[in-house]
């Protein structure tokens, strides 16, 4: 096969992951906020609902693109795809398997991190672009929020990394296989010292995806819908997709650095190479608990306001993760 033919049906894949993620997350969501709001979400449009999310799509496929007249249009248009692109990008790297990623990068993590930094520059085009002071606040309010949750969002996945010795995604998932006593799973999860980073990515990642309770970029009842008011059919489409794709993202991104990745705690290599479909399979599950996970918390506690969410970032989160990395670093080198 030509390396151009393989660069091709490897960002096909990528593509169609990220769009069947899309339709099955925004019913999902829909599902999982229906039951916790005690009421069923669709169940009309098909078996259980499950056509709404199809029909929903090809609605926007069909519906009017409206532009207004005092936007600039430059940056009107160019704006979803800015937010998009990266979010397509994110995926490259992500391993599914023992070399199953679309992209092996030795630096993987760190180029997950640089795309995904793209999307609030595109959220605040959208919101400068579109000549509403609604959309322009909700994309200042991306802007504060996204660059002061990336310090420590990137510091709380470092001592991850320094236990592994690798920022290949595809390293850390190898340095978390085999058991501790032969039953406790060696992922870094059940590692005390990493229990408080992993509560620190949580957070800082739920702000990233402006996920409730940290979705200030959009709150509808404060800004009308923020940085997308002015938008319809498929650019808002486009911008809603990105969000949902970095939620699996994220989620995947913490079932690699905290939760064994692809591997089962007990399952021995020759499992995953008599069943090809075993490590992808076990991939996504866990990345799915993840996203149910952030869907029950969106469906539980109230927005944020403004200046707690900055106070949480600057003054607690950040110095906590610098902190935790020193920590991490002196007992390493102890036990080491």
């Amino acid at each position: 096969m030509s390396p151009t033919l393989a660069i091709i049906i490897r960002l096909l894949a990528i593509l169609i992951l990220m769009l069947t993620n899309g339709v099955m997350m925004i019913y999902m969501l829909r599902k999982v906020l229906g039951h916790l709001h005690i009421r069923l979400g669709p169940v009309h449009v098909g078996p259980y609902g499950l056509l709404q999310t199809p029909m929903d799509v090809l609605k926007l496929l069909t519906k009017e693109d409206i532009t207004p007249r005092a936007v600039d249009k430059w940056l009107f248009f160019l704006a979803p795809a800015v937010v998009a692109v990266p979010s397509l990008m994110a995926y490259a790297a992500l391993p599914f398997g023992d070399g199953l990623a679309a992209v092996g990068l030795e630096t993987g993590l760190l180029f997950t991190f640089a795309v995904l930094s793209i999307v609030p520059i595109g959220i605040l085009m959208a919101g400068w672009a579109s000549a509403n002071k609604w959309s322009l606040l909700g994309g200042m309010r991306a802007a504060a929020q996204q660059i002061a949750y990336e310090v420590p969002l990137l510091l709380s996945v470092l001592p991850a990394v320094m236990i592994a010795g690798t920022m290949s995604l595809g390293g850390i998932v190898e340095a978390q296989s085999g058991t501790w006593l032969a039953v406790i799973p060696r992922w870094f999860i059940t590692n005390p010292l990493l229990w408080p980073t992993f509560l620190i990515f949580a957070i800082a990642g739920l702000v990233e995806l402006n996920q409730t309770p940290f979705d200030l970029s959009e709150g509808e009842s404060e800004i009308v819908a923020g940085f997308a008011s002015e938008y319809s059919a498929m650019k808002f489409g486009l911008m809603f997709l990105a969000e949902f794709s970095n939620q699996f993202v994220l989620s995947a991104l913490g079932v690699t650095l905290f939760f064994g990745g692809w591997m089962l705690p007990w399952a021995p290599m020759s499992w995953y190479e008599a069943v090809p479909v075993l490590a992808p399979a076990v991939f996504i599950t866990k990345t799915y608990i993840g996203i149910f996970v952030m869907m029950w918390i969106r469906g539980t506690f109230p927005r944020v306001r403004i200046d707690q969410l900055m106070d949480l970032g600057w003054k607690r989160l950040i110095p906590a993760a610098l902190f935790l990395i020193v920590l991490t670093g002196v007992i390493h080198k102890v036990v080491v």
